[in-house]
């Protein structure tokens, strides 16, 4: 509150200061005041340009103060804010899209730098300009040698303990009342997710690639904690401007506090860019599963995705992704079959993005368990 007091305190004072000044004048006044390290007065004088009736001056002067928070004062948020505003009143505006992707990289967002890349080659930009893009995207594409993202959530489920929402259960001797502990219910938990990395180089195309990850679903009851653990390590190369990984290591799955599942898994993905705008994204998996609490249900997992991204215009674009899973059991009760297909739009607007996605898959097992009349068939939107 404090903060804010002494900001609309030095924005009055500079409204009076100023009140006789050109658009040039306070320009000047701003520059002259950020170069002399006064960086509160520089803001403020941007912010009361930015409120000009002129699209262009309210633009440059965010501009300016965006690259002020930016590259003086390390505040690559609030500069992305600035950014994005720009960029609601003109979408075509490719210096500043290029400023938002710096900024998303800074904050460790490079998928999202990458789709502003893209965005920005939507537009069908001169060579030179799309030459600078290619500079871009291939500087977020730099080999760090240690790196990694951390990511907390609320994680509302309506079937945090993976139970039946039926009453009963229909078996081969009669029907089974269920009691509610055996039912679906519902709940508020907190989602963590983080990945840490350590890259080596190994050769001028190829790197070794250590990495560790880690995600947890926590709720207020214990029994329905679920942590999974997964070091992995392998080389990385990089074909042109295709990228592909190949990894291993060992995983682990904790359910409820007990160890519910540990396996060994090898994993590999190939980035392919499809001209400015589209990126072509191919992922395949095996896991050797060991289930320490049912071994009928222990077996191999295999998967195979492929997906694909476009930008459609400066502000809009999508992908589709095609994913297949073959997962094999000591009884085939347990073994299934299942593919789906997803797609997903995302549209700026200002400050927000707005993604909408759509999805369905068919899980098929390949017999029925014996206790049960059928076996499991599922669809889901």
């Amino acid at each position: 509150m404090a903060q804010q007091t002494r900001t609309d305190d030095s924005e009055h004072q500079l409204k009076a200061a100023t009140r006789n000044l050109t658009a040039a004048q306070l320009f000047a006044f701003a520059a002259a005041a950020r170069e002399h390290g006064d960086f509160k007065t520089a803001e403020a004088a941007y912010r009361a340009l930015s409120e000009h009736g002129n699209i262009q001056l309210r633009a440059e002067a965010r501009f300016r103060l965006g690259m002020m928070l930016a590259d003086d004062e390390h505040h690559y948020r609030e500069a992305a804010v600035e950014f994005r505003t720009i960029l609601d009143e003109n979408p075509h505006a490719t210096r500043v899209r290029l400023e938002l992707a710096r900024m998303n990289a800074l904050l460790g967002e490079s998928a999202v730098a990458q789709r502003e890349l893209r965005s920005a080659a939507a537009d069908g930009l001169p060579s030179e300009v799309a030459q600078t893009i290619r500079f871009y995207a291939n500087a977020l594409e730099a080999r760090r040698k240690i790196g990694g993202g951390f990511e907390i959530a609320l994680a509302p489920d309506s079937n945090v303990n993976r139970a039946t929402r039926a009453s009963s259960l229909g078996t081969v001797i009669g029907n089974f009342t269920l009691n509610p502990d055996a039912q679906a219910s519902s709940g508020v938990g907190l989602t963590l997710r983080g990945q840490s990395f350590v890259r080596s180089r190994l050769g001028q195309r190829v790197d070794l690639l250590s990495q560790l990850s880690g995600q947890a679903n926590l709720y207020r009851d214990n029994d329905f904690n679920d942590i999974i653990l997964s070091p992995r390590i392998g080389p990385e190369i990089h074909a042109g401007k295709d990228k592909i990984q190949v990894l291993a290591g060992p995983a682990w799955r904790w359910y409820g506090g007990a160890l519910y599942t540990r396996s060994i898994a090898a994993s590999g993905n190939w980035l392919h860019p499809m001209g400015a705008r589209s990126q072509l994204r191919v992922d395949g998996g095996y896991d050797h599963i060991d289930n320490q609490r049912n071994n009928l249900e222990a077996g191999e997992s295999y998967s195979l995705s492929l997906g694909l991204d476009h930008a459609m215009a400066a502000r809009l674009g999508g992908g589709v992704q095609f994913s297949g899973v073959r997962q094999t059991a000591n009884d085939p009760g347990y073994a299934t079959a299942s593919g789906g297909v997803s797609g997903f739009l995302y549209r700026d607007t200002g400050k927000t993005t707005f993604v909408l996605g759509l999805g369905f898959s068919h899980l098929a097992a390949d017999k029925r368990i014996a206790l049960f009349a059928v076996r499991r068939i599922d669809d889901r939107f």
